[in-house]
């Protein structure tokens, strides 16, 4: 894979309590989804948070590292992700954890290839890399008929 960089603009106004904040991709996938310190905490209608991106990006990699392992033209393949931030001790607050559920149909694959196939993508996916560094990835993974 050649050498790749992604950017996404951000621009917040106000304090940390009470400000709220926009974050936009150049490529226009997205623009302006508002985010708060709020939105960090509770969920809130139409609102994001950088864990609910990173989630994003880790179920969004993992899939396509998945896709790569199996190689079926006709696997079908859907990831969740919940990212947890937990407040560590002597640390503050950290990414702790990022919990994948996978379903996949692939015909004919059978369950000891799929989980071959799920470690491999695992270790192949940046995003569960960059998480494993300083979190646990756990990933619940099941072949459907």
């Amino acid at each position: 894979m050649p050498h790749v960089e992604r950017h996404a603009e951000v621009t917040w106004n106000g304090n940390l309590a009470r400000g709220e904040g926009h974050i936009t991709a150049p490529s226009g996938a997205f623009a302006e989804l508002p985010y708060s310190a709020a939105s960090r905490v509770a969920q809130r209608a139409e609102t994001t948070s950088p864990e609910e991106l990173l989630a994003a990006a880790h179920a969004g990699c993992f899939a396509m590292s998945l896709a790569g392992e199996l190689r079926e033209q006709d696997a079908r393949i859907a990831v969740s992700a919940n990212v947890v931030l937990d407040e560590v001790e002597g640390q503050g607050h950290r990414i702790v954890e990022s919990q994948l559920t996978v379903r996949a149909r692939a015909p004919g694959l059978a369950q000891e290839a799929f989980e071959e196939a799920v470690r491999a993508a695992d270790a192949g996916c940046p995003f569960s890399r960059l998480i494993a560094a300083g979190a646990k990835v756990t990933i619940d993974a099941r072949l459907e008929a």
